[in-house]
């Protein structure tokens, strides 16, 4: 082949900005989806992808439609994913987040290739090694490739080496994406890998924030993006869909055995129940109109409730959250400071990461003020093994 190829097995959103990636880099792209119309929709969602990004290089209008008819010209279709994968260097799924759906298709792939064909899938939320539990005669090349959305936009790829993954799969495969443009960070294979673990208390602390009358919607986002972030917990709530992050957090909390700090929060059930979804159904935490973020939702217009002050800021406590999670990852080997830290703002679009936020601050201060905060959310707050231990060895 004069060109690598890629299969990608899934035409939903995700899968639709894996491939536009690809043919941006150069590969030979064939997309297969079991869902009908699903393709058809796909390749729509990825001709206009291009054609956007090809407008902000190129100035000509013929020469933008010269360049994406020569990337589109190498975007095909299969009617199968074995026939998808056949002959392809590397294949992503992107299919429903179900493990026997996935298992069953990683069985049926790993029968369709060759021993030299990396299967990656884009999970972003089961484990990596009971996905590969489904390719039988070489689980050692299944491997995670958790791309963030817009897969497009977005640099940040998680390399995710399940307990089987050989060193040569991981190493391939980060550097199929680096050569698209994309930074693969390697992690363990634990739930949430890196970003939807320690992240998740940028929410979920904001949401019990909100639960105990401290503050309003409008007043922590505010101090969130005061802070330096570029948008609230609420307003990203919205923005995602409060369902998405609801599963999210739900698919965290049972993998991590129910621990209290990643319960979801019963606001976000209600909302979600209600069919309060953020933006796509006109209201969540604020409502729009005309795809503009007009005041808070009805049940959050109110002033704050509670009564106190322990000395810590809005955005400061949802920081300590995160730096905490951050120094859990750590201890469990998730993946290295330096790799947590570039995740967290690659992929989550933080203004720092949470070990550069906790060394500028003091270490021995961050665990005081996580020390103060543990008396009211002991699971939250109280401090990490892997932070106090570097407290006392300075």
């Amino acid at each position: 082949m004069d060109r690598a190829r890629l299969a990608v097995i899934g035409a939903g959103t995700m899968g639709a900005g894996i491939a536009q990636v690809a043919l941006e880099a150069g590969w030979e792209v064939r997309l297969q989806d079991v869902t009908p119309g699903a393709v058809d929709r796909a390749q729509e969602r990825i001709r206009d992808g291009l054609a956007r990004r090809v407008a902000r290089a190129v100035a000509d209008p013929a020469q933008q439609d010269e360049v994406v008819a020569g990337q589109i010209a190498h975007l095909g279709v299969a009617a199968t994913a074995s026939e998808a994968a056949a002959e392809s260097a590397l294949v992503i799924e992107a299919v429903i987040e179900e493990l026997d759906a996935k298992q069953a298709l990683f069985a049926e792939l790993d029968a369709a290739t060759d021993g030299g064909t990396i299967l990656a899938t884009n999970t972003s939320a089961l484990s990596v090694t009971e996905i590969a539990e489904g390719a039988r005669l070489a689980p050692e090349r299944v491997v995670g490739l958790h791309f963030f959305n817009p897969a497009p936009l977005l640099a940040l790829v998680e390399v995710v080496a399940g307990t089987r993954s050989a060193d040569w799969a991981t190493e391939r495969a980060a550097a199929f994406v680096a050569g698209w443009g994309k930074t693969p960070i390697r992690c363990a294979d634990s739930p949430g890998f890196i970003v939807n673990r320690v992240n998740r208390p940028f929410t979920l602390e904001a949401l019990r924030l909100l639960h105990s009358g401290a503050a309003t919607v409008e007043q922590i986002d505010a101090a969130v993006v005061e802070a330096g972030f570029p948008m609230g917990p609420f307003t990203l709530m919205d923005l995602i869909g409060l369902d998405v992050n609801l599963a999210a957090a739900r698919s965290l909390f049972e993998a991590f055995g129910r621990p209290p700090r990643f319960r979801p929060s019963p606001i976000q059930e209600e909302l979600v129940a209600a069919g309060r979804l953020g933006r796509k159904s006109g209201e969540g935490f604020y409502r729009y109109a005309r795809g503009q973020q007009l005041g808070p939702g009805a049940r959050f217009a109110a002033a704050p409730t509670a009564v106190g002050d322990d000395g810590i800021g809005l955005a400061d406590r949802l920081v300590l959250s995160i730096v905490n999670e951050a120094y859990r990852a750590l201890g469990d080997g998730v993946a290295s400071t330096s790799d947590i830290d570039r995740a967290l703002q690659l992929g989550a679009g933080h203004p720092f990461g949470p070990f550069e936020w906790a060394t500028q601050t003091g270490l021995t201060e961050v665990a005081l003020m996580l020390d103060s905060l543990a008396a009211d959310d002991a699971d939250t707050f109280r401090p990490a093994l892997a932070l106090l231990r570097e407290v006392r060895g300075r």
